[in-house]
């Protein structure tokens, strides 16, 4: 048990520097505090937290040494990401004046219409379409995890780190729609989705360059 304990901890060391890095998690979760609300960023954070997961488990049974090495699969997951953030990009960049709400822990006033499914699904897959996961957690779990740890502690160790993930993000999410932070951002919605636009198509971009190591 101590063994594992160790195993986790290291675990979580180098993952606590991954979840606070800036990347397109973190974007996706502050425009969606400051556009849509309290509510759809924390679901939208569970969302992520459910990404996590699925990289956890084709890593753990093996497939991510697979798409690791294999260019093909590989270019077919970073295109996919590649699509999709300069899309969600775009959009944002189509977005009109949004008013934000004010009061505590409403969403009176934010912009409406997104279902809990599409909160959760942009999480999801802004995690997911991101092919650098798979390096990450592959190299991270094959480092640190020794080949006779038992496949349900592994999982054990993903359901770790991804309530650790969900609690920085809800955390993130409460934090940008404190009544402050709203009513600073109101009369900028407009400017906030541009730059937010910005934020994902550079990343698309970026994520257009990377290579399989």
């Amino acid at each position: 048990m101590s063994a594992y304990l160790i195993e986790l901890a290291s675990l979580m060391a180098i993952f606590s520097f991954a979840i606070v890095s800036p990347g397109a998690d973190l974007a996706m979760v502050m425009r969606q505090s400051l556009v849509h609300g309290r509510r759809a960023a924390i679901i939208t954070s569970f969302g992520i937290g459910a990404s996590l997961m699925f990289h956890v488990s084709y890593t753990v049974l093996g497939l991510g040494l697979i798409i690791s090495q294999s260019i093909y699969l590989f270019n077919i997951v970073k295109w996919c990401g590649v699509a999709y953030l300069i899309y969600i990009g775009l959009k944002a960049l189509r977005a009109g004046q949004t008013e934000i709400a004010v009061e505590p822990g409403s969403d009176a006033g934010a912009r409406s219409g997104q279902s809990a499914l599409k909160a959760f699904g942009l999480g999801f897959a802004a995690n997911a379409l991101n092919p650098k996961a798979v390096f990450f957690f592959l190299s991270i779990f094959s480092t640190v995890v020794g080949a006779h740890t038992p496949m349900v502690v592994k999982f054990g160790y993903g359901l770790v780190m991804a309530s650790a993930l969900i609690t920085w993000f809800v955390g993130v999410s409460l934090f940008m729609t404190t009544p402050r932070m709203r009513a600073a951002f109101t009369r900028a919605s407009k400017w906030i989705d541009r730059a937010s636009g910005m934020v994902f198509i550079g990343l698309g971009l970026k994520l257009a360059t990377e290579k399989a190591a």
